[in-house]
């Protein structure tokens, strides 16, 4: 008998969810804990981190946990690397939920990097009026850059203070492209730095960049071990349907 578990976190993850509820399938959601109101899901959710690999394991084993879905954000590395490993000590299948990475347009003019700390290094020395579109937990390296004017966007309040002066948005997306145009010209915006998230639901900051011709620092994705993915919902459900070899 089929007991997922789905590590949640991108909007893909509610998504699936849902399909998974309207199948009947035993399953548990799994929030990371970070944000202070996370949506309501159809399926029995649990909040908090599992205690590391070992940790991640002895739930599988303990809820007798049949198969691993991880449909966290494609930056969490550190509970994507936790899957797997714990997944390979209990013999348990797992399957990443994972939506494509945006690719570069014509036109587009970005300044790709490897993380946070070059992301920082990449702005220029010209005080600039900078959206940092990355999240709370990654913002320190800006410190260093103290002359820019940033404007952040949250989905909660910020519980500790800032290690800079900024302009707060607190807001849950999807975001549409008409919004982004009139946040970025509102607040004078000139450079933007994101991480390539992917998807359709983060993605109107990047075409609002484009419109306007504004440089995007994009940092790259973290290097994870091989694993198998998939891109959509579908073929998650399909996977835990075995009702087909995926790309059959």
């Amino acid at each position: 008998m089929t007991r997922a578990l789905v590590l949640g976190g991108i909007a893909d993850a509610s998504l699936l969810a849902a399909e998974i509820a309207r199948a009947g399938i035993d399953a548990v959601y799994s929030y990371g804990g970070r944000t202070r109101a996370p949506a309501d899901q159809p399926l029995p959710t649990r909040i908090g981190g599992f205690g590391g690999v070992s940790g991640l394991a002895d739930y599988i084993r303990r809820n007798g946990i049949t198969h691993v879905i991880d449909a966290t954000h494609p930056f969490a590395a550190e509970i994507s690397r936790n899957a797997i490993e714990a997944c390979a000590k209990t013999g348990t299948p797992l399957i990443a939920l994972e939506r494509a990475p945006w690719t570069r347009a014509p036109g587009d003019n970005w300044i790709e990097v490897g993380d946070v700390a070059a992301a920082a290094a990449a702005l220029p020395e010209t005080p600039a009026h900078v959206f940092l579109a990355i999240g709370r937990q990654h913002i320190a390296p800006f410190g260093a850059r103290p002359q820019h004017a940033y404007t952040l966007r949250f989905v909660d309040p910020p519980e500790a203070p800032l290690p800079f002066a900024a302009d707060v948005i607190v807001s849950r997306g999807p975001f549409t492209l008409d919004g982004e145009l009139e946040m970025m010209r509102m607040r004078g915006i000139n450079w933007i730095v994101a991480r390539n998230s992917g998807g359709d639901g983060a993605r109107a900051k990047i075409d609002a960049a484009h419109r306007l011709g504004l440089p995007v620092i994009m940092i790259s994705r973290p290097t994870l071990p091989e694993r198998l993915r998939v891109e959509s919902v579908a073929e998650v459900m399909q996977w835990l349907g075995h009702r087909t070899p995926l790309g059959a």
